[in-house]
């Protein structure tokens, strides 16, 4: 069974003036018949909304959910990504651009429809599938499939996203999801305007939502590039709205920026910037904080908020200690680390096993 040509897309309607308009996410794209979204892959074809990349991937690979990256959702333990191809925002910064940038299908090597990548997920010990690599949000149609999927088969599904989407895909969407890291790129209009013509309102209320509406386990990434998102006072803004609107227990994470795409002139970001970030969120509230793309054990450990207890040592992807209960509370004094555990901790580690996935095979 190959991937299907042109899947009819949800979430449009027709307009008056013989254009339909694309619902998906606040660009709200108008397209007469041959033309595509900003995205690329949402389509107007015999005037119908179509994803034209529903069933094919740039690839599978078996990771340590850490590098999602998320800290408090089954450490350890190993999920099966894999992305599509598109973005609906234009990063200048993106470090995965070959990805999301991409005109053309020809990254589009692997084919595997829903029940596909769920079998193989199973059948190779993964406790979760995650949407990454480029963002679900532009293939929602095919994520909600195979989320289906794996659900039917005891797996958690994970979604690293942006969160620049609308109000009924959001709610339909994460309505599959169990845990989600959003890319918070910055905490100002002017940021998203400028280097990612984008919004940051909406990604707001996509955290919002997440946090006061749904069930889903969620952690936070910001990418510290120097001298665009990374001065004290953005930083103490940004760390107390999340404290402020979605309570200490978030985990934040802090990562380092290279140079890349349409930003090869800025320099990596200092370790000296990412810790800074952490003493100031911690210090605004925030009892989960982590720095990464750089080497920083401290940094990328777990500690209790009440009692300072090191809970989940992290060397990059490894777990060096666990001084967690079978419940999540520190072994210490007892207090609860928020997360979702499930006993000890798996054992993955920091390998990235490539995984092909035969696209007729559903059991």
């Amino acid at each position: 069974m190959r991937a299907i040509k042109d899947f009819e897309a949800r979430f449009w309607h027709a307009l008056e003036d013989g254009r339909i308009q694309c619902d998906l996410c606040p660009r709200f794209c108008k397209l007469h018949d041959g033309q595509r979204g900003l995205c690329f892959v949402r389509a107007r074809n015999a005037g119908r909304m179509v994803l034209t990349t529903y069933g094919r991937s740039s690839g599978f690979c078996i990771d340590p959910v850490e590098k999602k990256p998320l800290n408090h959702f089954l450490p350890g333990t190993p999920v099966l990504s894999f992305g599509t191809a598109g973005c609906n925002l234009t990063c200048r910064f993106c470090q995965n651009w070959d990805i999301s940038k991409a005109d053309e299908f020809d990254r589009l090597t692997d084919e595997a429809l829903p029940e596909a990548i769920a079998g193989a997920a199973a059948r190779s010990g993964c406790r979760s599938v995650a949407f990454t690599y480029n963002d679900p949000v532009v293939f929602v149609e095919y994520a909600i499939d195979v989320a289906q999927a794996c659900q039917a088969r005891g797996l958690k599904t994970i979604a690293v996203s942006a969160g620049y989407i609308c109000d009924a895909p959001r709610r339909e969407f994460y309505r599959h999801i169990d845990a989600a890291n959003i890319d918070l790129k910055g905490f100002t209009e002017g940021f998203y305007k400028k280097l990612c013509t984008g919004s940051l309102g909406a990604v707001l209320d996509t955290l919002t939502y997440l946090k006061q509406e749904s069930s889903v386990w969620l952690e936070i990434t910001t990418l510290l590039i120097p001298g665009e998102n990374d001065s004290p006072g953005e930083l103490e803004a940004l760390s107390a709205w999340v404290f402020e609107h979605l309570g200490p227990e978030v985990p934040l994470h802090f990562t380092a920026f290279h140079p890349d795409w349409k930003m090869l002139d800025r320099r990596p970001t200092p370790m000296a910037t990412l810790q800074t970030a952490r003493n100031i969120a911690r210090r605004v509230g925030l009892r989960y904080v982590y720095t990464g793309n750089i080497y920083d054990e401290s940094g990328q450990s777990t500690y209790c908020h009440d009692c300072g207890s090191q809970l989940i040592g992290r060397n990059w992807y490894e777990i060096t200690a666990w001084k967690l209960t079978e419940e999540g509370c520190c072994e210490k004094c007892g207090i609860i680390c928020a997360g979702v555990f499930d006993g000890p901790p798996g054992n993955w580690g920091p390998r990235r096993r490539p995984l092909l996935i035969e696209a007729q095979r559903s059991r």
